[in-house]
């Protein structure tokens, strides 16, 4: 089973369709007593980190969250801001992340941008893998993944960069640290790539 957190921010809709389409099962969460019963939590999130950080607690399941996570050990994957604030702060805010990867959100550099508009960065890019894990199984980097944000996911140990992407400068754009995934792109945008990464996400 599949839980999705529905704290107000993203696309739910997107992901309940695709498992759908994979017969995978799936739940949206709206509740603490649903989290403390998730095998596999997706945390999507759109806007701004403080903003996505201010309604995930006052959404009342932030606890639930972390003891799922980091006491549990229940897989997780962060979808955009979802991922982004997994870490531990963002240029974007002032609001701490929650701090369960050890890494920064900063903004891109725009002198090292050639592509105008500069920011944010939308659309397709491929990625390169940076190390092996059953979740890429099966993805093709030359297809990509679609894109939409102006701050990058920055890591402190090397070992937790999942994916890269080069936009102006090589970046982070997929992280995993044990049972914590994230990805800075959509998959539910990401048409084959897309559905292929949730479709692994649930068989980890």
């Amino acid at each position: 089973m599949i839980t999705i957190v529905d704290y107000g921010s993203g696309n739910i809709e997107a992901f309940v369709n695709i498992y759908k389409r994979l017969n995978i099962p799936c739940e949206v969460a709206t509740k603490p007593e649903q989290i403390l019963k998730a095998k596999k939590i997706i945390l999507p999130g759109v806007g701004s980190f403080d903003e996505t950080m201010r309604i995930l607690r006052d959404s009342g399941m932030l606890n639930a969250l972390n003891k799922q996570v980091l006491e549990n050990k229940t897989p997780v994957i962060g979808i955009c801001v979802g991922m982004q604030i997994l870490s531990k702060k963002s240029d974007e805010g002032e609001l701490d992340g929650l701090g369960w990867i050890d890494a920064e959100v900063k903004k891109f550099n725009i002198n090292k941008l050639k592509e105008k508009p500069h920011l944010p960065h939308m659309g397709w890019n491929t990625f390169q893998s940076e190390k092996d894990n059953p979740i890429l199984a099966n993805l093709v980097p030359e297809k990509g993944f679609y894109f939409l944000h102006t701050y990058y996911f920055s890591c402190n140990n090397p070992k937790d960069v999942l994916t890269s992407t080069v936009y102006g400068e090589r970046y982070t754009s997929a992280i995993n640290h044990n049972n914590i995934y994230g990805v800075q792109f959509h998959p539910e945008k990401s048409h084959s790539n897309g559905v292929q990464l949730l479709k692994n996400f649930a068989n980890l």
